[in-house]
């Protein structure tokens, strides 16, 4: 397996990737690859390595063997002061949001900047344009507390975006959320991925949500999400991939995981 492809560097790649704490494995010679602009959705149950995943990818777990490629680079290979930069083109979106609760909505979202310097102007034009994407320029001077759930969410998307990430991480962001609510944050990670045609690698145990992204597209007409119409030669670039026991069971897209005669990948789905 290559860490490059045919049109550049490929987003993520595990090669060969074990770890275990005292003797409880946790990932067992894990291979795959993120390509550019495309999205994976890792499934699995509880306690399959998915979170490890991210937390490899941002280089704060090291793994017993195996390398990880992010953007080209060999993060396996990197003391801790070079991942610092190389997290810069990492966008993040937590669980639980994580948002700063003494920060009001503006300063959460424009505290990555704010470390790195960039001019006032400049961040106050970011931070707007990044609320306007999740439609909530108008919570600037709010504070977290005064937010719903599904708001302080989708701040957190504004907060991972600010910085233009090549690769966003998302650790269940529907997680805890009603139908609805969910549904609009699934709009955002649609339409993250089709204007700014980022990378991302989803945690979700909502497998309505990942069949969701991989058969619907952003309008930009309707700013909206769609579902793709019926003959469309159109690749939403987004995949599957389940983990069990910390192996990888199955690769593939919607339409493979939906028709696999795997037993347990049957029973996964009907959960």
């Amino acid at each position: 397996m290559s860490e490059t492809s045919h049109n550049g560097t490929k987003a993520v790649v595990f090669e060969d990737v074990s770890l275990r704490y005292d003797e409880h494995v946790v990932l067992d010679g894990l291979s795959f690859e993120l390509e550019s602009g495309a999205t994976k959705v890792l499934l699995g149950v509880a306690g399959s390595g998915k979170t490890t995943i991210l937390k490899l990818t941002l280089g704060l777990t090291r793994p017993d063997s195996g390398r990880i490629f992010v953007q080209g680079q060999e993060l396996t290979a990197m003391r801790e002061k070079e991942l610092i930069p190389l997290r810069g083109h990492l966008g993040m979106v937590f669980q639980e949001s994580a948002l700063f609760d003494s920060l009001t909505v503006q300063d959460n979202v424009a505290f990555r900047l704010h470390e790195e310097k960039v001019p006032e102007e400049e961040i106050e034009r970011r931070v707007l344009e990044a609320l306007r994407f999740v439609e909530l320029e108008h919570t600037l001077e709010l504070f977290p507390a005064e937010l719903s759930g599904g708001m302080r969410r989708r701040v957190a998307i504004a907060r991972a975006m600010i910085s233009n990430p090549e690769v966003l991480l998302y650790d269940s962001p529907t997680a805890g959320l009603d139908p609805v609510t969910s549904t609009t944050i699934v709009e955002l990670l649609v339409k993250q991925r089709d204007v700014y045609k980022s990378s991302a690698l989803l945690v979700t145990h909502r497998l309505q949500d990942a069949f969701t992204m991989a058969t619907h597209y952003f309008n930009p007409q309707q700013n909206k999400m769609a579902p793709v119409p019926h003959g469309w030669n159109w690749d939403s670039k987004t995949t599957f991939l389940v983990l069990k026991d910390g192996k990888k069971l199955f690769e593939g897209d919607a339409n493979e995981i939906a028709n696999s005669n795997d037993e347990y990948i049957r029973e996964y789905l009907t959960l």
